[in-house]
């Protein structure tokens, strides 16, 4: 699915329609009216067979024949447009087959469509002008003494029968229209879980990305700084430099190249490292941890480490996850609180671990503590103190989307002691 800018849709969804056509609309209008029309002459011709027709002249004019069959054809005519106005459509036919025996039919497919819309008011109402057409019937074409009865059974039979043919139909519609809601729902569902999909994976490599560049190139952004303005160092200090600057480049493209590796071959879990899908290069674990500080601590900065634990224990998608946090927490700390000395304290709680491998089965936990001082601003606040600025704060967002995904928590933020406290931890089982 195409998705647009911010990851909004490029286009609509395309929902599930089922749509009449052209062709079959008019087929279905035309079979309605063929069958009120044919109905309709068909009683007409009946009623005239079983009648007196010198009585009936004598009454109402030799032209009663023409008149009976134009209310007929003006009855089906006045059909397509029940949809629209179907109370008055069916008030008017009702009323036509009072007169005439041609327009009985029209007034069952107009009664038929009105009960289709399953509102009683309407068709309690109807029953007023349905049965005075019946009697005016009765008028036009008197039956015999002992029809008469017969003559109102059918008339209420026939009504009671039209409410509920068109009843059924209007059930039956509904269900059409609830299923077809359903579809649409479904897509529209789908559609979302297809983009929060891509939004995630769109996150994920977001967050690989902030965490295996942001330590090299802050390294890199400040040794190629102090090369601008520092006009004191000596050749050799300036190749040392330099070499740092150049292997920190090196060291962020080949780190690069292996999480583009991971998330090229490996689906988003909590372990993006299933069995069969080893990534370009390995990924660092808490056992790299010392190699991480001793790195920082050659910038400059004051690290201390303590690691209670044996790291090995941890499985690799747990323990990458706490590197990744670590290394951020130690280039926020360089970043922003230059010169403050950071204290990283890690905790491996391990239970019912039999073995000595990395990844060893059973259960446990990481707990991560990263604490750095909060430098002060000299200046027109110096009275109360201001604190450093935090930047965007992408990457403790990051961090803390990384330990809820791991299945742990994060939190961050100043403490009573006035340091800038990260606090993590991350469990895993068997």
């Amino acid at each position: 699915m195409p998705v647009g800018p911010r990851g909004s849709y490029a286009g609509r969804v395309p929902l599930p329609r089922v749509a009449r056509t052209r062709s079959g609309h008019v087929w279905g209008e035309t079979w309605r009216l063929l069958v009120a029309l044919l109905f309709g002459l068909l009683v007409w011709w009946f009623m005239w067979l079983g009648l007196d027709r010198g009585d009936l002249s004598a009454r109402f004019g030799g032209s009663w024949l023409w008149v009976d069959l134009a209310l007929g054809l003006l009855a089906v005519a006045a059909l397509p447009v029940r949809r629209r106005w179907p109370v008055a459509t069916a008030l008017g036919t009702a009323l036509a087959s009072g007169l005439g025996a041609s327009a009985i039919g029209a007034s069952g497919v107009a009664l038929v469509s009105l009960a289709t819309r399953r509102r009683w008011r309407e068709l309690v109402v109807m029953v007023v002008p349905w049965m005075a057409a019946g009697y005016a019937n009765q008028v036009v074409y008197p039956a015999r003494q002992d029809e008469t009865l017969t003559n109102v059974a059918i008339g209420v039979l026939t009504y009671v029968a039209a409410i509920g043919i068109g009843w059924a139909i209007g059930e039956r519609r509904a269900f059409v229209a609830s299923l077809q809601e359903r579809a649409i729902t479904a897509e529209r569902e789908q559609a979302m879980r297809v983009v929060q999909a891509q939004v995630a994976e769109r996150a994920r490599i977001a967050r690989e990305m902030h965490d295996v560049l942001a330590h090299r190139i802050s390294l890199v952004a400040m040794h190629s700084g102090a090369l601008t303005y520092r006009t004191d160092l000596s050749p050799d200090e300036v190749a040392a430099t330099a070499e740092v600057v150049r292997s920190n480049a090196n060291q962020a493209l080949t780190e690069l190249r292996a999480v583009l590796g991971v998330l090229r071959d490996v689906p988003t879990t909590t372990d993006p490292s299933p069995a069969g899908a080893a990534p370009d290069a390995p990924q660092p674990t808490l056992c790299d941890l010392d190699a991480l500080v001793e790195e920082t601590r050659s910038s400059g900065a004051d690290v201390r480490c303590t690691v209670d634990g044996d790291t090995a224990l941890v499985p690799s998608g747990v323990s990458r996850s706490c590197y990744r946090i670590v290394q951020e927490c130690l280039t926020n700390a360089r970043k922003h609180a230059p010169r403050m000395p950071v204290q990283v304290t890690v905790r491996v709680s391990a239970h019912d671990g039999h073995g000595s491998g990395r990844g060893d089965t059973g259960t446990g936990a990481v707990s991560l503590t990263v604490r750095n001082g909060i430098p002060v601003l000299v200046g027109r606040d110096t009275a109360k103190g201001t604190a450093a600025p935090t930047g965007s704060g992408l990457g403790l967002v990051g961090i803390t989307e990384r330990a809820v995904l791991a299945g742990g928590e994060l939190t961050y933020g100043p403490d009573r002691r006035g340091d800038f406290v990260v606090q993590a931890r991350l469990p895993w089982s068997a």
